[in-house]
């Protein structure tokens, strides 16, 4: 069963303007490695301390893991643990339009929209099977790690709208992952619409690019 925080976060963020490169995977215009890892991470702040922020369903959540007989993490062994994660996660994902970005002791992957999912749609698309099996099978042998899939949008249309495809979105992900052997109680999935924006949404470039489901990867510890 997925958690659904239902909150409101009162939290603003300033819309990063951030500078192009071409990927040379796809041969696309995108943001720099640089200004969309920064505009990745100070989104990603905002939302962890949303999702952690939680209380009471952050803390069912550790006690069922480590009721399940999965230990927690402590000490220096944290930085190793999720330093060995984010080295296996970027082997796995080199060439897959997915984005690695390290935050502290939190991981975030990226996915964008255009390669999840097709235009107003929450099924995960077929060709991103393979990608999404790489990172269950990393999730699955690091079990020490809480996974929160957060579904986003750009500013255009509806703003209920925009929440509602964030959070199919987001669970469509969550679902696959557990349908792929990881924990359900490892999982949480949410929607925020167009509330942590990593770009400008004045120009089609950046609102490609806060089109995105992102996994949230947190080291369990008590």
């Amino acid at each position: 069963m997925f958690a659904f925080h239902r909150s409101v976060v009162a939290v603003s963020l300033v819309a990063l303007v951030v500078g192009c490169t071409t990927n040379p995977y796809t041969g696309e215009r995108e943001a720099s490695n640089t200004g969309k890892g920064a505009g990745i991470g100070a989104a990603a702040g905002a939302v962890i301390g949303a999702i952690a922020g939680g209380g009471s369903s952050e803390e069912r959540r550790k006690k069922a893991l480590i009721g399940a007989g999965i230990g927690a993490l402590a000490g220096a062994g944290v930085g190793a643990y999720m330093d060995k994660q984010e080295s296996k996660l970027r082997e796995q994902l080199a060439g897959t339009g997915v984005s690695v970005t390290r935050q502290g002791d939190n991981l975030i992957l990226n996915m964008p929209g255009n390669i999840t999912f097709d235009v107003n749609q929450s099924d995960v698309k077929s060709g991103f099977y393979p990608v999404l099996n790489s990172v269950g099978l990393v999730l699955k042998e690091y079990e020490k790690t809480l996974v929160d899939v957060v579904g986003h949008t750009d500013s255009t249309g509806p703003y209920d709208y925009n929440m509602q495809l964030s959070q199919r979105r987001a669970a469509s992900v969550g679902q696959y992952l557990q349908a792929q052997g990881v924990m359900a109680q490892r999982i949480f999935t949410q929607g925020f619409g167009p509330q942590y924006p990593i770009a400008s949404n004045d120009t089609a470039d950046g609102r490609q690019l806060n089109r995105r489901v992102e996994l949230v990867l947190r080291p369990l510890t008590v």
